[in-house]
């Protein structure tokens, strides 16, 4: 199986030295690219800015704006069978960006637009032969957003995971389906994670 992955932060300039971004620290990709890689599949990673270095048997695509982000989906999805959209994609960025950096002094305002949103795009052009998966990082209680979110982006699984997830070795995550079952795994380290969701899968592609 040829499989997509995108992983880490997206960072949105509001000059040549700041930026909006999160704390994601890509780990949940990494795993995920490397239980691919384990379980025989061909990966290709597509990156945003972190501190850890991407394993040498994917083939890696470095971005930094979510733009850059979305145009490689885009364009590299039409050659894979899967999408796994691990990715925390900045939801806003600065409408405009200074030419230079901005001095210290009084108070600033920031408008912001939002950004592409890129499992949604990827998923309205998909074939039949392809799937999607999203991540929906969530309160633990909001449940519902991420069923609301697998309806709307006409995803084939959400992994609905709490906002203590991002920056954590362990993931407590629970798999939303389309026809609406649930699958609440036990919190794990991200690498079982990845093994597990990965089987799960690969068996939706065998069904």
């Amino acid at each position: 199986m040829r499989i997509l992955i995108t992983a880490g932060p997206t960072r949105e300039p509001i000059d040549p030295v700041r930026f909006l971004g999160n704390r994601s620290s890509g780990k949940l990709g990494m795993a995920l690219v490397n239980a691919a890689i384990a379980a025989g599949h061909q990966a290709t990673l597509i990156l945003g800015p972190v501190e850890i270095s991407p394993p040498r048997a994917a083939r890696t695509i470095h971005v930094e704006t979510t733009a850059q982000m979305h145009a490689a989906v885009l364009r590299e999805f039409p050659s894979h069978d899967l999408l796994i959209m691990a990715a925390a994609v900045a939801d806003y960025r600065p409408k405009t960006v200074a030419d230079r950096k901005l001095g210290r002094g009084g108070t600033m305002t920031l408008e912001l637009q939002a950004t592409e949103d890129i499992v949604a795009s990827a998923a309205s052009g998909k074939r039949p032969d392809q799937k999607v998966i999203g991540f929906s990082l969530e309160a633990e209680s909001d449940v519902a957003r991420a069923r609301e979110k697998l309806a709307r982006k006409k995803l084939d699984m959400i992994v609905f995971n709490p906002l203590r997830t991002m920056n954590s070795t362990t993931i407590s995550a629970s798999l939303l389906y389309p026809d609406g079952s649930r699958e609440d795994l036990p919190e794990q380290d991200k690498d079982a994670f990845a093994r597990t969701l990965l089987a799960r899968l690969d068996a939706m592609f065998k069904a």
